[in-house]
């Protein structure tokens, strides 16, 4: 009989073989990529895109009362103010600023407390995680790290970056679901940590 760890070390046979890798934008920020692959067929296929950026963590938080706290900023990509979730980058500590999968979940957590703090000015003793999971499996080796903050309580002002202009919101459960339904709550890993916050309840 084979051994069962010998099992799950063989190739899946849907897997595919990365032939040629161009490097099209490769700075500090993002590295994105061209390449081709081969299937499982032996059929060489190109282009295929793909992008490497910062690992992140985003924080459901709600306040005392039970409102969750939210931040309201533009975002270039649909171009237009949306409400969502605060939440951010995790920093390393590799001299590397993205790469698949290379945050710890502490790490994580230390990340969301910061974006918490510097985005709203609110804190919280009641952490909990949630599920991490990749920003875009298609096309991105990132992953978002979900968490869960309750009875978070405003302790400062907010701490933003040169480059951050974003207002603090409080809304209900029953307003963020109003939110999505309008396409202004649009992030998607954000709806889900909303989801997921509310089977916690």
């Amino acid at each position: 009989m084979e051994d069962k760890g010998t099992e799950y070390n063989k190739k899946d046979p849907l897997e595919w073989e990365e032939v040629s890798t161009e490097h099209i934008v490769s700075d500090e920020w993002i590295d994105i990529r061209r390449s081709s692959y081969r299937f499982p067929d032996g059929n060489v296929f190109e282009p295929f895109y793909t992008y490497s950026r910062k690992d992140f963590s985003v924080v459901a938080a709600t306040d005392e009362n039970g409102d969750y706290i939210c931040v309201r900023q533009y975002r270039q990509g649909v171009r237009k103010v949306t409400t969502e979730f605060p939440a951010g980058g995790i920093e390393r500590n590799d001299g590397k600023q993205y790469g698949a999968g290379y945050a710890s979940r502490e790490d994580a957590l230390l990340a969301a407390k910061r974006e918490l703090a510097e985005e709203t000015g609110y804190e919280s003793d009641d952490w909990s995680y949630m599920l991490t999971i990749p920003e875009n499996a298609t096309i991105a080796d990132n992953y978002a790290y979900i968490f869960r903050a309750r009875n978070c309580r405003r302790v400062s002002g907010q701490k933003l970056d040169d480059t951050e202009f974003l207002n603090v919101t409080k809304h209900s459960a029953a307003e963020l679901e109003k939110l999505i339904a309008d396409g202004d709550f649009p992030q998607a890993i954000h709806i889900m940590a909303l989801l997921m916050s509310q089977r916690e309840q």
